[in-house]
């Protein structure tokens, strides 16, 4: 049987031990995806970031996990049927805007984001975004939707860093007990929830066959130190939290933040 083929390790992979990735910016205080849970994040250490982008109706890239403002903003509506210049009038918990992607990538030259694209519309204008400003070293493109992934994957080619989507994952978690299951060659990662519908995830079995085709597995969303020491133990290569201080301690604990 001929190995499977390791793919060259992208730039965005390139971070000595364990991923610590902070979940929209750290989502605990309630100012998730907001420009200051992102420098909260960045100035406790964190050089990884994850975030959902949407695409307002005149297509520019906002950095919001729901396709409604309602939730989480004093404002309402849908964001791809409102223009920039209504969105940018919302204020996550009241106080804080909600954030150009752009925006973002300049003001925090130093991270590397994790980009969760939500919807459809989105996604070619997210490409050309990192194009345009060349941050292809510097995100990380998934979707639950496979071929979501894989359309940016053949806009953009090799140079874009991308994660399995939930088909890609189910064909993980198949060959790691020796099924046969289709794979995109060209994802870098497989980004899991430890368990999905009382079904475990994420084990010893997932993250060896995982390795052994060259892929890092990211487990979201872990929040608990004992559930975030033993997924390091099982050699996850990172873990995706809203408790960014539990995440970094645990990880200092170890000898593994950077």
């Amino acid at each position: 049987m001929t190995a499977p083929t390791r793919p060259a390790r992208h730039p965005y992979l390139d971070h000595p031990g364990p991923l610590a990735l902070a979940h929209r910016g750290g989502a605990a205080d309630g100012l998730e995806n907001t420009a200051a849970a992102f420098r909260r994040a960045v100035d406790l250490g964190y050089r990884y970031i994850e975030t959902d982008v949407h695409a307002t109706a005149d297509g520019r890239i906002v950095a919001f996990h729901d396709a409604t403002l309602d939730r989480v903003t004093d404002s309402r509506g849908r964001i791809a049927d409102l223009p920039w210049s209504a969105v940018r009038h919302a204020r996550v918990a009241g106080s804080e805007p909600v954030p150009l992607f752009e925006d973002l990538l300049e003001t925090f030259p130093d991270v590397r984001w994790n980009v969760d694209v939500k919807a459809e519309p989105a996604l070619l204008p997210l490409v050309e975004l990192i194009r345009r400003t060349r941050a292809w070293d510097r995100v990380c493109v998934g979707s639950f939707c496979e071929a979501r992934v894989a359309r940016a994957q053949a806009v953009a080619g090799p140079r874009l860093a991308t994660s399995y989507g939930t088909k890609g994952v189910v064909g993980l978690r198949l060959r790691s007990y020796g099924v046969p299951a289709p794979l995109r060659r060209s994802a870098l990662c497989a980004q899991v929830p430890v368990a999905q519908s009382g079904v475990r995830v994420v084990d010893r079995r997932f993250v060896r066959a995982a390795h052994a085709r060259g892929l890092q597995v990211h487990v979201w969303t872990v929040n608990e130190a004992d559930e975030m020491r033993h997924l390091l133990d099982l050699g996850v290569d990172g873990i995706v939290s809203d408790q960014i201080e539990t995440l970094r301690g645990v990880l200092a604990d170890r000898g593994s933040w950077v």
